[in-house]
C-alpha cells in the first residue's frame, strides 16, 4: 500500500482562522505543534507542513500506547512490552518500531524508514536498516526466524503486520 500525500495551499486568512481556532482547542501536544506550525507558516519561517493522523486504523490506541497483538508500545514513556514483559530497545530501535506500528499494514522501503527516523540524509547502505530490523526482531518476536510483527516484503521493504 502506497502512502498518499496531499498538498493543500493555505491562504493567509484561512491560516489566521486556523490559528485562532487552535487557541481554543483542547490543550494537547498535537494541537500545540499544529499551532506552532501554522505560526511558522504565517511568519514565513517555513513554507509547508506535513500532517499525519496519529491513530492507526487497526491499532488499538489508549492515550499514548499502541497495542498490536501481544505487543504494547508506549510512545510517551518509550517502553515496549510483549505479553506484559518489558523489552529493552535502543532509541533508534524504538523509533523504527513505533513508526512501523503506527502505520500498520503500509509497506515502506528502507529509504522511507530511514528518512522517517533519522534526521540526516539517507545513506545509500540498505544494510543499516536491515541490521536494525534484525535486532528488533530478535527482541520483539516470539520466533525471530518466522516474524509475526515486522514482515519483509521482498524486493520492496518492510511493514508491520495488520493481521494482529
Amino acid at each position: 500500500m502506497k502512502k498518499h500525500i496531499g498538498f493543500i495551499t493555505l491562504d493567509f486568512s484561512l491560516a489566521h482562522w486556523l490559528s485562532d481556532a487552535l487557541r481554543s482547542a483542547p490543550r494537547t501536544p498535537a494541537a500545540q505543534e499544529l499551532l506552532d506550525g501554522v505560526g511558522e507558516l504565517m511568519n514565513g519561517s517555513t513554507q509547508s507542513l506535513m500532517l499525519e493522523l496519529g491513530e492507526g486504523e487497526h491499532a488499538a490506541v489508549t492515550e499514548d500506547t499502541l497495542c498490536c497483538g501481544g505487543l504494547s508500545i508506549d510512545w510517551r514513556l518509550r517502553r515496549v512490552s510483549r505479553d506484559g514483559v518489558e523489552i529493552s530497545l535502543t532509541p533508534k530501535e524504538f523509533d523504527i518500531l513505533y513508526f512501523l506500528a503506527r502505520n500498520r499494514g503500509e509497506v515502506f522501503t528502507k529509504e522511507q524508514i530511514y528518512q522517517a527516523v533519522w534526521e540526516s540524509d539517507y545513506l545509500l547502505d540498505d544494510s543499516n536498516i536491515m541490521a536494525f530490523i534484525r535486532k528488533l526482531r530478535k527482541k520483539i518476536e516470539p520466533n525471530p526466524d518466522s516474524p509475526q510483527y515486522i514482515l519483509t516484503i521482498w524486493g520492496i521493504g518492510y511493514k508491520f503486520s495488520d493481521k494482529l
